[in-house]
């Protein structure tokens, strides 16, 4: 009775509170509801559609057929291929975009020269799609304009074995997002380096080289990691771009993916609700290894 009492004491100022009307609903939440209902709508409900529906028949009982259809030789084969194309492209795309970002942050240019390789790398990271396949088949395809010029002149690209429909044809179509979404992303990590760390590695005799090799690329090194995953899960989740381009020409997961839902001959949903959990999958173990990355980084450039 006496824990009763107590708790009944305890209740009464809240009570008296609301009754005064000094009661306040948690209005403090709803500049970020926004944000939560996006994200549920669009991100967390399919998520779980598509899990469900990976280990679900056309019946809709449970079963692990379609897990175990996803190694199959033509689907490893387009896992594989997604792979590579990904990896490629996140690797160049990182390296490209590192010596850009270097140069505008620590190359001595005008200060313009950052502000528009910022503003188009925030433009061009996110050029994707139908828009990006048409501008390069425009440019680099059989009669494209570089194509053509390069023809005046007497190369051939297309004899020398290029084909903008082939791996090496999409890998340089991703590079046109890849490289500025590196720039955008490890500009401020490179900003993070702090001028008396070269001051000190200076005063201490070391040269530039021993500067970079012992100091700034072991601070950077998480950050570069953690991009160069983060553009590999970009790239393999990219559909609109590759089916504009290649159409079914070339065998990667989101075609199949594509075809698997949506197309006449081969349509099995579920195969292809299981080829969306793949690829949660990769690209959610990719994200995991890039937050770890970008933990260890942000503890050295706090």
């Amino acid at each position: 009775m006496a824990h009763l009492s107590d708790t009944e004491t305890a209740i009464e100022p809240a009570v008296a509170k609301a009754a005064d009307g000094n009661f306040r609903l948690p209005t403090h939440w709803l500049g970020v509801a926004p944000f939560f209902i996006f994200a549920l709508m669009f991100l967390i409900f399919p998520t779980i559609y598509l899990v469900v529906g990976a280990f679900q028949n056309n019946q809709g009982e449970w079963t692990l057929e379609n897990i175990a259809n996803l190694f199959q030789p033509n689907i490893l084969a387009a896992y594989w291929i997604s792979i590579r194309i990904s990896l490629a492209s996140a690797l160049l795309g990182a390296l490209v975009g590192f010596a850009i970002a270097l140069a505008i942050v620590r190359g001595g240019l005008p200060a313009w020269v950052r502000s528009a390789t910022m503003t188009f790398s925030g433009v061009a990271s996110n050029f994707a799609g139908v828009p990006l396949a048409f501008a390069f088949l425009a440019t680099l395809g059989r009669l494209g304009l570089v194509t053509i010029l390069l023809r005046e002149i007497g190369v051939n690209i297309y004899a020398l074995g290029f084909n903008i429909l082939s791996f090496w044809g999409l890998t340089l179509t991703y590079l046109f997002f890849q490289i500025p979404l590196m720039v955008v992303i490890i500009t401020p990590a490179i900003d993070g380096l702090k001028k008396e760390w070269g001051e000190a590695a200076a005063t201490l005799g070391a040269t530039q080289f021993q500067y970079w090799r012992m100091v700034a690329i072991p601070v950077l090194w998480p950050s570069f990691l953690g991009t160069v995953i983060l553009l590999f899960a970009n790239a393999f989740g990219a559909i609109a771009t590759a089916y504009a381009l290649t159409g079914s020409s070339l065998n990667i997961v989101p075609i199949l993916l594509y075809a698997q839902i949506r197309g006449d001959v081969l349509h099995n949903p579920h195969l292809g609700y299981a080829l969306a959990f793949g690829m949660i999958f990769v690209t959610g173990l990719a994200n995991v290894f890039y937050i770890w990355f970008r933990t260890r980084s942000e503890r050295w450039l706090k």
